[in-house]
């Protein structure tokens, strides 16, 4: 079997690298909240309802959606945060069976602490990953070797962005 070497520059070894460098700051970012006495989904679940735009319902479904995870996973996730005096139930004003979710003053600290530790790991960790995802972003294949991009696949590309 003929061995196929990639060139230095392709798109794979970016790739490579930008996985890298993200990865990096999770391992940093769960060591973080292990740390500070949370397990790392409890972390996201607290930064997700304390992050929520105004215009959103913290809702066991909205922590679901944005962390990527079922509604039953989220639902015990946030019963033991509840337990923990990290998050709160209160009914929805305007839809009484709806319940929604509210990080308390507990949690609000330690997640204070959290974003400061995060802010700090990403003023040296930033530039690598920054400098790796522009080296994606300015990705040009040689014209013999570029796959066709599909327009359908490059619309949704744009829109993880």
């Amino acid at each position: 079997m003929k061995e196929v070497r990639l060139s230095s520059d392709s798109l794979i070894e970016r790739l490579a690298e930008f996985r890298y460098r993200l990865r990096t700051f999770l391992q940093f970012s769960e060591q973080a909240a292990h740390a500070a006495g949370l397990q790392p989904q409890q972390h996201q679940l607290l930064l997700q309802i304390a992050g929520a735009p105004a215009a959103a319902l913290p809702t066991i479904a909205y922590a679901a959606e944005r962390l990527g995870l079922r509604h039953n996973s989220v639902v015990e996730l946030a019963n033991r945060s509840v337990e923990e005096g990290l998050l709160e139930r209160t009914s929805d004003e305007a839809d009484a069976r709806r319940v929604l979710l509210r990080v308390t003053s507990r949690g609000a600290r330690l997640l204070q602490k959290l974003a400061a530790h995060h802010r700090s790991e990403l003023e040296v960790m930033g530039p690598a990953l920054i400098e790796a995802l522009t080296r994606i972003e300015h990705y040009e294949p040689e014209p013999d070797h570029a796959p066709a991009v599909q327009p359908a696949a490059r619309a949704i590309l744009r829109g993880a962005r």
